[in-house]
């Protein structure tokens, strides 16, 4: 018998590959080799099982945020890096077709991406960049309301406007234009860390 966490795994590598509209309930069934009605005894319908995917993924980031900021709290632009660094792994297995669908077929599952995205930006990322500042590793004259809404609110939509920017350059390069370079943009002239150097 398949456990929920398997088929929950299942379910979100698909849905993030092939978009959550587009993979059938049959479709995973197959995959998994039970039946539809397998899946009915965990979820009620697709919206609630999209929904639980994307949860699972979303904590699974959470605890490796959590992870980066314990293990490095000292250095909190550092974390800010490292923060994105994991965040890239997650979202070069995206199809922009995946957070797209969300939008626009499973209204749950979208607020969701929401309301992580927020308190990523928001919170996470603003008070580790005020923690920096506070410190003397960010110039004090940086507004850092304003950047992180500049550069850190939504990644996720640059990268997948209509030509994925993952599919026209390389991961590491986005990484690079994204994150450290509008770090080393307001940090201060003693800071650095080996992403800078």
């Amino acid at each position: 018998m398949i456990t929920k966490a398997e088929l929950l795994s299942c379910a979100i590598a698909k849905f993030t590959q092939f978009g959550s509209k587009h993979v059938t309930l049959d479709e995973l069934a197959n995959t998994l080799g039970i039946s539809k009605k397998t899946i009915y005894t965990f979820f009620k319908n697709k919206e609630d099982l999209v929904t639980a995917s994307l949860d699972s993924l979303l904590k699974e980031f959470r605890d490796d945020i959590d992870g980066i900021v314990n293990s490095n709290g000292k250095d909190p632009v550092f974390c800010v890096i490292l923060i994105y660094r994991r965040g890239f792994e997650y979202l070069k297995y995206f199809k922009p077709s995946f957070l797209f669908g969300l939008k626009k077929y499973y209204p749950k599952a979208s607020a969701l991406v929401d309301d992580f995205t927020e308190e990523l930006s928001t919170d996470i990322v603003f008070n580790l960049l005020k923690k920096a500042k506070e410190s003397g590793d960010i110039k004090q004259d940086i507004n850092l309301e304003l950047m992180v809404k500049v550069y850190f609110f939504r990644i996720d939509n640059l990268i997948f406007k209509k030509h994925n920017l993952f599919e026209l350059y390389p991961k590491e390069e986005l990484f690079q234009y994204l994150v450290v370079y509008n770090l080393k943009g307001i940090v201060s002239s003693d800071y650095t860390n080996r992403y800078m150097e």
